[in-house]
């Protein structure tokens, strides 16, 4: 896998995460320290050094930190030049802004979210140039949080999602090997 594929990864991830100023770090967080340890190999790959740490003693949380320079909050993914740079881009994003239901009962989505309308407008945009139909960006609940944008993939996309976007999270892979034929 080249740099730059890595690269556009993890600047869809970092959507999911935050940057300490005080400490110059980028700061990852999940329940489950798999998705982490993958993101800290693929940093290791690029050079760049990152850790993995248990948040408080009672609290099921994992951190991961880097102070990778290359990744950038204002990322501009409009100047990925390759498609294989959008998909992982795409990629990186749906695996830490993305939902797919856990319960197989469940009908079965794929949305995308964020607060950050514009970003989901960006991350939309590259998804359709890749001919993945998506709907419309909305605010689920005014009433829950009138700052809080989401969109789904169009049902009629979701193989096509799956094929060329699908997942490095674990989780999400697990289940969209279970949901679909993959």
């Amino acid at each position: 896998m080249s740099e730059k594929i890595i690269h556009a990864y993890l600047q869809g991830a970092i959507h999911d995460g935050t940057y300490n100023k005080l400490h110059k770090t980028f700061r990852f967080t999940q329940s489950n320290q798999e998705w982490l340890k993958m993101i800290q190999k693929y940093l290791e790959k690029v050079g760049k050094k990152a850790w993995i740490y248990k948040e408080g003693k009672s609290r099921a949380v994992y951190a991961l930190e880097t102070t990778a320079k290359f990744l950038n909050l204002k990322f501009n993914p409009n100047k990925l030049s390759s498609k294989d740079e959008k998909i992982a881009y795409a990629r990186g994003y749906f695996d830490s802004e993305g939902g797919i239901p856990k319960d197989t009962k469940q009908c079965f989505y794929i949305q995308l979210s964020q607060k950050n309308k514009n970003e989901l407008v960006k991350l939309k945009n590259i998804l359709e140039s890749l001919g993945i139909k998506c709907g419309k960006i909305h605010i689920p609940s005014i009433r829950v949080d009138p700052n809080y944008y989401r969109f789904f993939i169009s049902r009629n996309s979701h193989q096509e999602f799956v094929n060329m976007i699908g997942s490095w999270h674990a989780r999400k892979n697990k289940i969209f090997k279970l949901r679909m034929k993959i």
